[in-house]
């Protein structure tokens, strides 16, 4: 019998995984720090929880009892985390390793979820046997989570699920999303700054969480590539969304170079995804952003 505990399912991403279980009727126990925020998770399913204070939780994970953890809950935002590292790597990296150990400790799958931005960028269309060059504090923090897995000569039972920009909808969330932000911007005549030479292949929640509990029901392990199907420049990536409106004119958008930001944190210039192992092995084949606009506007009014 599956039961799966969600990490950070106050998140998009985390929402998302929540909604699929219930939709499917897959046991689960859903955790966050602070009160469920989610009206579509049951609190039954739900443990508020800080992932730092460490016999916590290993009493929720023996308590539990899960057959797989499915770890959403980081440290995200990759400037606050280039100007607080230590905070950075007990979030994302210490508490990791708890989680970790508990879960072996049960028996449960361990997934963890990961981010583009463990390679350079200097390639692109990276797939996974691709080896990782983190150029930032977030960045190696993640990659730090991954040896973890990695290193374990005792146990396979994990996998890890790598992601480039989640965009979508839900209830709570404290930080919006690019594709969000056009969807608002652009039939306003708001004019975007935007930079021109990043390139990204967004990815939307509902199609990441289906990959990831793929993951566990199809017991694979390993380290899994799920991003969207096609890469652009972030500039492009908002002409996607302008043409998806259809709108009389199109997006009006002031185009820069990432060195003009001044941000804290390097970050690579292009990455996107080779999903051939995903699309084999989970069935995962995911949507474009003019095919997930119109479902985005249709869920903007359910999640408002």
């Amino acid at each position: 019998m599956i039961k799966i505990l969600i990490t950070g399912s106050n998140g998009l991403l985390g929402q998302k995984i929540v909604k699929r279980c219930v939709k499917h009727g897959i046991p689960f126990v859903a955790t966050s720090k602070g009160r469920n925020r989610n009206p579509d998770c049951p609190e039954e399913h739900y443990a508020a929880i800080d992932l730092c204070q460490f016999d916590a939780v290993n009493c929720l994970v023996f308590k539990e009892n899960p057959t797989a953890i499915i770890h959403t809950a980081a440290l995200t935002n990759v400037d606050y985390c280039e100007m607080n590292p230590e905070e950075c790597r007990q979030v994302n990296v210490l508490a990791t390793k708890m989680l970790y150990e508990a879960a072996k400790m049960v028996g449960a799958h361990f997934e963890l979820l990961s981010t583009d931005f463990v390679f350079d960028g200097e390639k692109g269309n990276y797939s996974e046997s691709d080896e990782v060059n983190p150029l930032s504090i977030y960045a190696q923090s993640k990659a730090d989570a991954e040896l973890l897995l990695l290193k374990d000569t005792s146990n396979d039972n994990w996998s890890i699920a790598r992601t480039i920009i989640v965009y979508g909808t839900g209830f709570g969330l404290s930080r919006s999303n690019m594709i969000l932000w056009a969807l608002e911007a652009l039939p306003k005549g708001e004019t975007m700054k935007l930079v021109n030479d990043q390139f990204r292949a967004p990815t939307w929640a509902d199609d990441l969480a289906y990959g990831c509990v793929e993951i566990v029901l199809r017991a694979q392990k390993g380290i899994f590539h799920l991003s969207g199907p096609v890469t652009r420049s972030i500039d492009a990536i908002v002409e996607e969304v302008g043409k998806a409106l259809d709108l009389e004119t199109g997006p009006i958008i002031e185009r820069i170079s990432s060195q003009t930001l001044n941000q804290a944190a390097k970050r690579p210039p292009k990455t996107g995804f080779d999903l051939s192992k995903a699309e084999k092995l989970l069935n995962y084949h995911p949507k474009d952003i003019r095919e997930t606009v119109p479902l985005l506007k249709n869920d903007l009014y359910y999640y408002r």
